[in-house]
């Protein structure tokens, strides 16, 4: 049987192509298409069916532009409800693709119309199940999303169904079925998920906390809740883009790439109050950067931090980007539905820079210096890792304000005296540092290669949590 894991590893995610004898089905797409069309056309194949396993939060799907671009169908479990043309499939249906068969089976846990697809080859033989959110290697699903959607549908409600789901639907099937998940690590779907990112159901039985075979339903519920953060803000916009529809991305691509010079970017920021988003690496753009603009680095999680920290997915954004990586960075954007770049900085800073324009940096200290300092003058350290993180170790003294939460504890930053920010190897703090730089402070340094680094030196590191921890 042919199917293929198209992995994403910076959202996490995995799309899977299926091909038979000329005709292809893709599961679960990305937002940026041509990549299965591509794959299709490499095996002389026609994409027959787009097959979603629920209404995703994380991500934009592909759908809708695979279906105008190639004429597919889009096909949905029971009880979905898209504001636009699709089969809605019944429990049990089965759909051709060439040789192959593709059985619905409905699985309401994650969401209500969330389904599994149970793939059987040319010869009868059950092959493996594409679960979607319902079940990840090592976890199962969140079920806290859909009522951030639909109020009434609590997360302990939708925890009753995922155990009916897993239990009825899931567990009986072949130990040797291959489960193909739609996330692995890193994902805010779940918070168990291994790094795996395929193993059999058999193993999942024996493995996965969620399949405890003598697990009972109250005990399920309290299990899965127990521990779930909450979800980014732009999940529940993500999930009525996929419902309602979107532009297509051709539509998208074309608004945003737009080159301006210093002077056009600055008037148009001026203009439309868009953000400025620098998507250089923390090093360059601590050295200088665009005033009032924002750091999330391309090469880190930075669909992620961009959909935690810009609560709008409809905000109007200018990018600074290094040349030639406007695209890439536009593209990842759509990826978690932020459509409305309005254009980017021709050849990036050193346009700026080159124009003589006003220019900011942000102050950064190695470990090293801050040893020194510690020793001294026991600077106030802010470290803006997770609270799991802080808790598993950090400086003594230190306080913890997780940078998904900064904007909500600004007030713990002071203006009167000097501060450290760190995070875990300088990422993250230079997304707050470039947030307390564009909100007014100027008085701290940023620590280049963050805790990793720290923990080198002779600063106490204390593996309690201290009593100053905000939260």
């Amino acid at each position: 049987m042919k199917i293929e894991q198209i992995y994403t590893g910076c959202l996490a995610h995995a799309a899977y192509y299926v091909e038979s004898n000329g005709e292809a089905a893709i599961f679960d797409p990305l937002r940026e298409v041509q990549p299965y069309i591509d794959r299709a056309m490499n095996d002389h194949a026609k994409i027959k069916y787009v097959f979603e396993t629920h209404f995703h939060a994380d991500f934009v799907s592909g759908h809708l532009d695979l279906k105008k671009k190639t004429g597919a169908e889009i096909v949905f479990g029971p009880t979905a409800k898209p504001g636009y043309d699709a089969i809605i499939a019944e429990d049990g249906q089965v759909f051709n693709v060439g040789d192959y068969k593709v059985k619905v089976i409905h699985t309401p846990g994650h969401t209500m119309e969330s389904t599994t697809y149970l793939l059987i080859d040319e010869n009868g033989k059950e092959y493996g199940i594409i679960t979607g959110d319902t079940l990840f290697i090592g976890d199962v699903g969140r079920p806290d999303l859909a009522q951030h959607v639909l109020a009434d549908l609590t997360e302990e409600k939708l925890a009753g169904y995922l155990y009916d789901s897993l239990r009825n639907k899931i567990m009986p099937l072949s130990d040797d079925l291959i489960v193909f998940p739609n996330h692995g690590a890193g994902s805010a779907c779940g918070k168990k998920m291994s790094k795996q990112t395929t193993d059999t159901l058999g193993h999942q039985k024996a493995t996965n906390y969620a399949l405890r075979a003598d697990m009972t339903k109250e005990e399920f519920i309290k299990e899965l809740l127990t521990g779930l953060t909450t979800p980014p803000g732009y999940f529940p916009q993500n999930v009525m883009m996929n419902i309602k529809g979107y532009d297509s991305l051709d539509t998208v691509m074309n608004r945003a790439e737009k080159p301006l010079t210093a002077e056009a970017f600055e008037l148009l920021a001026n203009e439309t109050g868009a953000l400025l988003l620098d998507t250089r690496d923390a090093k360059d753009f601590a050295t200088g950067f665009v005033p009032n603009s924002v750091n999330i680095g391309l090469d880190g999680s930075f669909a992620q931090w961009v959909g935690e920290m810009i609560p709008d997915v409809k905000q109007e954004i200018l990018l600074i980007t290094y040349p030639g990586k406007q695209e890439e960075a536009i593209t990842r954007l759509s990826r978690v539905g932020y459509d409305n770049t309005i254009g980017y900085l021709k050849e990036g800073f050193k346009t700026w820079k080159e124009a003589k324009k006003e220019v900011e940096t942000v102050k950064r200290i190695s470990p090293k210096e801050l040893e020194i300092a510690y020793a001294s003058e026991k600077p106030l350290v802010i470290d803006v890792r997770k609270k799991s993180e802080f808790d598993s170790e950090h400086v003594i003294g230190a306080i913890n304000v997780p940078l998904n939460e900064i904007n909500q504890h600004l007030a713990q930053f002071p203006k009167e005296k000097p501060f450290v920010v760190h995070c875990a190897g300088g990422y993250r703090s230079m997304i707050a540092s470039s947030i307390l730089k564009q909100r007014g402070w100027d008085n701290f340094v940023d620590v280049e290669g963050g805790f990793a680094e720290i923990k080198n030196t002779g600063i106490k590191v204390s593996e309690y949590v201290c009593p100053t921890t905000l939260l």
